[in-house]
């Protein structure tokens, strides 16, 4: 058997604004894994529906202990395929990915449901539910524990993604530009400290040895 979660997210932000920031999620700080992205099909249904298939590349850096089972061009990358279905009249939008390289080593499926929240019509839902699954014999357990834990970052890493883009969307400065602003002056700070305390150490034996 394999291994299934299911969690909830939640933005908040207006469902059509999600809906806007998807198609504009990449790049961003979060998402340096996602190397190229490209629309297989696109077409509107007789009910007004948007239905989407992408592909995405993406770095996959496998663990050492994996690396023996993939070709040698494969362990550093991955093919995914994205479908979507954007409702507007029931304002939902469902996207379904899953991975078409080394599938057989480890095969995530992701469902996600994006719809307004009921307890504020301003807030959007995400239900997400994955599949992980292995049929190598004997590291099936452990590369399906590697692919839940792989997830589970993978999740937060894409809800951080989502609030950069809507806030950018928005005008606003993302939390993520001020955080790497702050570290960058905290690192200057303690450089600047560093070489000011070598030169008082530089200066210090200097009057030992007059």
């Amino acid at each position: 058997m394999g291994k299934y979660v299911c969690c909830t997210g939640l933005l908040k932000n207006t469902w059509d604004q999600v809906c806007i920031a998807f198609w504009q999620r990449y790049p961003n700080p979060y998402s340096n894994h996602v190397l190229t992205e490209d629309i297989i099909f696109r077409d509107v249904t007789p009910s007004n529906c948007l239905i989407s298939r992408r592909l995405l590349t993406k770095t996959s850096r496998a663990p050492r202990w994996m690396e023996p089972y993939l070709p040698k061009h494969m362990t550093n990358s991955a093919y995914i395929i994205e479908d979507s279905v954007v409702d507007p009249q029931k304002r939902t939008m469902t996207t379904l990915t899953w991975n078409i390289s080394h599938a057989r080593l480890m095969s995530v499926e992701e469902r996600c449901l994006y719809q307004m929240n009921p307890e504020n019509g301003s807030w959007t839902e995400i239900k997400r539910e994955a599949w992980i699954s292995s049929s190598l014999y004997g590291l099936s357990r452990a590369i399906q524990e590697f692919g839940l834990a792989r997830f589970k970052n993978s999740v937060t890493k894409t809800m951080k993604g989502f609030e950069y883009v809507l806030s950018r969307m928005q005008g606003e400065t993302p939390s993520r530009t001020l955080a790497e602003t702050a570290t960058e002056r905290a690192r200057e700070t303690a450089l600047a400290a560093k070489e000011k305390a070598k030169d008082l150490a530089s200066h210090a034996q200097k009057k030992q040895y007059v």
